[in-house]
C-alpha cells in the first residue's frame, strides 16, 4: 500500500528526512527546485500540466504530490523501552479522533511540544493519510505513531510503566494547570463532540477540565491539546 502526499511542507520534510518515494508528480512549470532534488536523486518523475494536475488531484496540492510507502506505526512496548522515565515524558493517546484534519493538526502540536509519542486506537481513529499528512505540515515524519487495539489496557501498562495518565472532560473538577509535571505522564484527548470513553474517564488515574468563559462548552481537539501541551513545556522550561 502506497499514500500520496500533497503540499510543499509535506513533500520537503519527506525529501529532507529521505524517506523512500516511489513517484513524484509535478505541474509544469511548477516546483523547479523539487524537480531538480528529485531528478538528482533518480525519482521517477511525471510532469503534468495543469489540468491533467487538478484532473487527478483535488484540494490545495500546490502542483507537487510524491508517492510514498503507508507510514509506519509503533508498538507500546518498543517505545517504552526506548523512553528515559528520568526526563518525565510526555505521551498523548487520542480518543475517538476520526477527521483526518483533526489529527494532522494534533501531531503539528504534538511535535511542537516536545510530546514523546502519539498513541491511537486501531480502531475509531483516522488513519495516517495524505490528509493528515499535509495538515501535520510535515511533522509525522518526525514523531512516533502508537497503534494499539485497546486504550484501556494500555493505560493500565503504562501505570505499570511509572506513568500518571490523565484525561480531559468538561464534568471533570480538576483544571488543567494543576497537572504535574515530576513524572512520566500520559494525557488522553477526546473528540469535541463526544470527549473522551466513559471506560477511558474511569481509567485515568485523575480528570481535567478546561475552563471557559464563553457560551460554547467545548474546544476543537486540536486546541485542546494545545492548551495542555504548551502548558506542561512552560512549567518544564521554567
Amino acid at each position: 500500500m502506497s499514500v500520496k502526499i500533497y503540499g510543499k511542507n509535506s513533500c520537503g520534510e519527506i525529501i529532507d528526512v529521505k524517506k523512500p518515494i516511489i513517484q513524484a508528480f509535478i505541474m509544469e512549470k511548477t516546483n523547479s527546485d523539487f524537480y531538480n532534488i528529485l531528478k538528482r536523486r533518480d525519482i521517477k518523475i511525471t510532469v503534468l500540466n495543469k489540468q491533467e494536475f487538478k484532473s487527478l488531484f483535488q484540494g490545495n496540492h500546490q502542483g507537487i504530490v510524491l508517492e510514498v510507502e503507508d507510514y509506519q506505526t509503533f508498538e507500546l512496548k518498543d517505545i517504552l523501552a526506548d523512553l528515559d522515565l528520568a526526563l518525565n515524558p510526555l505521551l498523548i493517546m487520542l480518543d475517538g479522533i476520526t477527521d483526518a484534519h483533526n489529527l494532522g493538526a494534533i501531531i503539528r502540536t504534538c511535535e511542537a511540544g516536545g510530546v514523546a509519542g502519539i498513541i491511537i486506537p486501531k480502531n475509531r481513529s483516522a488513519r495516517i493519510d495524505g490528509v493528515v499528512a499535509k495538515t501535520s505540515s510535515g511533522a509525522v515524519e518526525h514523531i512516533k505513531i502508537i497503534e494499539v487495539v485497546n486504550l484501556r489496557n494500555t493505560l493500565e501498562t503504562l501505570k505499570k510503566s511509572g506513568f500518571w495518565t490523565i484525561g480531559t472532560h468538561l464534568d471533570a473538577e480538576e483544571e488543567y494547570s494543576s497537572i504535574f509535571i515530576d513524572r512520566p505522564l500520559c494525557v488522553v484527548i477526546g473528540s469535541e463532540g463526544k470527549g473522551i470513553s466513559r471506560i477511558v474517564k474511569e481509567t485515568v488515574d485523575f480528570n481535567v477540565k478546561i475552563p471557559m468563559a464563553g457560551k460554547v462548552n467545548s474546544l476543537n481537539a486540536s486546541v485542546s491539546a494545545g492548551i495542555i501541551i504548551f502548558d506542561i513545556l512552560r512549567k518544564k522550561k521554567g
